[in-house]
């Protein structure tokens, strides 16, 4: 009996021992209980400032939307945070503790606060709490939230990007389309990816039917593929336009900007015979510097396979850019400045200009403003353009205009020069007839552009950096008379790593397009690829790319060339690289610049008359220069060296002369020069080009071909 008692009495110890260690250890958890948080706090406490960063007050979230993560700063000393909702309903307020400062609803608890909370205030408290502090409460702060009735209704289709955008220039593979709704806590599928070839802006009918994109195909920057939506699509040959069709017999390259299909998916609109400004750029976040400096608008006709130019947005003194249709198809809106030719451009025929030919642009900042016009579309015979009021004439550039679907407001962007990707662009909504401006109250802290109505015109979506370099998707709600609300972040819609750009609602369910695949990709589009690669400098994919279009075509000359380049020149595998050059020369014999470069090759082989005759053939193939790689100098220069090399001075001669006025302080080049007038026994001449000669060396300090140049004026002064 004794011993029974003696086991008793040692397990009520130890149970009262576990009991007091239970009770010491969540002592300082009970201090911090919701309710008795709650019965601390004052209204007017005075409490230190916790900022709400997300959502912001006065938010209203989509009914079907999945939960947010609310977030906040607290620099107060804060250790807990009570997040408590009250409703308007006179039930029990939502409390919850949070050891971060952030939280995100389970799934349930979300949907009971967005009943609650259906146009009606909730009124989100959060408190700081410091457990060392006699008065538990230190910071708060507090918003209202409430859920609309409206619907979204429909799932979103956009493209995700990998940054800087030059990788994904080079690259475009990394590219990716997805689509989804914004109902499902899952990241929306990937329906297009790997597509080697660049894919653009995309656009779709009013009932989602077909489908429309900018894609890189064959030799054509400007081709573009139109098909009907499925749920399982092929983009194929027989899909693809391209905009180089529309006069085609000039000869101007055209790249085909901003397009967009009508309505009723008869027609299509873009912007062709254009020249931009598409450069990269330094910071990730603004990557890319783009916008037209020239352009008309041109329609194709789908039902009568015709490309025509759109009258009233066809003048060549005008760039006229970024179209976008009425929901009837009955008008268009575009964007248009005074055309523009660059210093380094005036006259050439180039489509996208490069970094050093935008220095206007670039380094100096020059200031580049569009006005919104609208025009009557009249089945393709256009009419007369007119200003928008509100958005033209405003001392700003005003682009990517929408019309809600019920035609009654237009929204667009405003930025204080440029278009796309400006950290400034707001967006802004008149009515369609045009008005008074009036900045959407969604705008975020930076960026905010790419915007596009849900069917209901009920909500817009629209793209944002308020939060990540890499741009995400926000919605908002605009009511009857134009009044948006806070952004909605879709934080599950994109990776942290990619950037979201071309959103847009499209009037199906959101299983419509489950899977995208091309069936158009050739050789020649393994060739774009290699060539991204190849103005990169990334030698070892741009060989990659040019095998890949071997592959399916051996005779891609372009493939050969640049091939043979790479091997000749960044592989040292020279007997390789002539291959190649052969190769593509028998391919395509008319082509000068394979002639320049087996003829530098056979230069550097010191097969000069050979030499000779290649790059004879690619100075007459090219008399005006192609880029720095095919230009004049650099063409005269070369055969005016394998004449020289082949001991024929007399017709080296006049080579050095043109280089010489080409550039009249090249010493080198005046060196030369007076060399062959010295083989020719024309010492005078040699003299004064000897003479330009030093002094254009010792003005750069070149202090070894100083003394060659003396050398031969002494030489030739005591010839004559």
């Amino acid at each position: 009996m004794r011993k029974s008692v003696k086991y008793l009495v040692a397990g009520i110890i130890a149970t009262a021992i576990v009991v007091a260690i239970v009770l010491l250890s969540t002592s300082k958890d009970r201090l911090l209980r919701p309710e008795d948080i709650l019965a601390h706090y004052q209204d007017d406490a005075g409490y230190s400032k916790l900022t709400i960063n997300y959502p912001l007050d006065q938010t209203l979230f989509p009914p079907e939307i999945v939960p947010p993560t609310f977030c906040w700063n607290d620099n107060a000393g804060s250790e807990t945070w009570l997040i408590s909702i009250d409703f308007q309903d006179d039930e029990d307020r939502i409390n919850v503790l949070s050891n971060e400062p952030r939280w995100a609803p389970e799934n349930q608890q979300w949907q009971v606060i967005k009943n609650r909370s259906l146009e009606k205030d909730a009124l989100v408290t959060i408190l700081g709490v410091n457990r060392k502090s006699s008065a538990k409460i230190v910071s708060s702060d507090r918003i209202k939230i409430r859920t609309s009735k409206d619907q979204v209704g429909a799932p979103i289709f956009y493209r995700e990007v990998n940054l800087p955008f030059v990788d994904a220039v080079k690259d475009p593979s990394q590219i990716r389309w997805r689509f989804g709704d914004i109902s499902s806590p899952q990241q929306p599928p990937v329906v297009l990816q790997n597509l080697p070839v660049c894919g653009n802006c995309h656009s779709f009918s009013e009932q989602g039917d077909i489908l429309a994109m900018d894609v890189d195909y064959a030799n054509s920057k400007g081709s573009y593929v139109i098909t009907r939506t499925a749920e399982e699509m092929t983009l194929a040959t027989s899909d693809i336009i391209t905009w180089n069709d529309y006069k085609k017999e000039d000869g101007e390259q055209t790249f085909g900007l901003l397009s967009q299909v009508s309505p009723d998916g008869r027609y299509v609109i873009s912007t062709v015979k254009d020249k931009s400004v598409f450069v990269p750029m330094p910071p990730l976040a603004f990557s890319q510097l783009f916008f037209p400096v020239k352009g008309i608008l041109c329609t194709y006709n789908r039902q009568a396979n015709t490309f025509d130019s759109l009258p009233g947005a066809d003048d060549p003194q005008y760039v006229q850019s970024n179209p976008t249709w009425s929901p009837d198809g009955k008008y268009i809106i575009f964007a248009r400045a005074q055309a523009y030719d660059l210093k380094d451009t005036e006259g050439k025929g180039k489509v996208l200009l490069t970094r050093e030919e935008c220095k206007e642009f670039t380094e100096d900042g020059k200031p580049f403003l569009f006005d919104l016009y609208r025009m009557p579309f009249n089945e393709g015979k256009g009419g007369k353009p007119e200003p928008i009021e509100g958005a033209s004439n405003n001392g700003v550039s005003n682009y990517f205009a929408k019309y809600s679907p019920d035609g009654k407001w237009i929204v667009f962007c405003k930025a204080k020069s440029y278009m796309l990707l400006q950290p400034d662009s707001e967006l802004y909504i008149i009515p369609a007839g045009g008005g008074k401006a009036r900045k959407l109250r969604c705008n975020t802290s930076r960026m905010n552009s790419w915007h596009s109505f849900s069917p209901n015109g009920s909500w817009l979506v629209f793209s944002s950096k308020a939060y990540s370099d890499y741009t995400q998707l926000c919605l908002t709600h605009i009511d009857d008379h134009g009044n948006s609300t806070p952004a909605v972040l879709l934080e599950h819609f994109t990776n942290p790593d990619r950037a979201a750009n071309i959103p847009e609602f499209v009037n199906l369910k959101a299983t419509a397009i489950r899977k995208i695949r091309e069936d158009f990709l050739n050789d020649y589009s393994f060739v774009r690829a290699g060539n991204e690669f190849f103005k990169a400098g990334d030698t070892d994919n741009a060989i990659q790319e040019y095998k890949n279009a071997l592959e399916l075509n051996p005779n891609n000359a372009e493939a050969r060339l640049r091939l043979g380049f790479l091997m000749y020149n960044a592989r040292q595998m020279y007997e390789e690289g002539m291959s190649h050059y052969n190769q593509a020369l028998k391919a395509n014999p008319n082509d000068p610049r394979i002639h320049h470069d087996l003829g530098m090759a056979l230069l550097h082989q010191r097969q000069f008359d050979q030499a000779i005759e290649h790059l004879s053939v690619a100075l007459r193939g090219m008399p005006n220069g192609l880029d720095k790689q095919y230009n004049l100098f650099g063409m005269h220069y070369n055969l005016a060296l394998a004449f020289s090399f082949a001991k024929r001075p007399e017709e080296a001669i006049p080579h050095f002369a043109e280089v010489v006025r080409l550039d009249p302080k090249n010493a080198s080049a005046h060196y030369r020069l007076a060399l062959s007038y010295a083989e020719t026994q024309r010492f005078s001449q040699a003299v004064l080009s000897a003479e330009k000669a030093l002094n254009c060396a010792n003005a750069t300090g070149n202090a070894k071909l100083v003394q060659e140049i003396n050398k031969l004026l002494e030489f030739c002064k005591n010839k004559q």
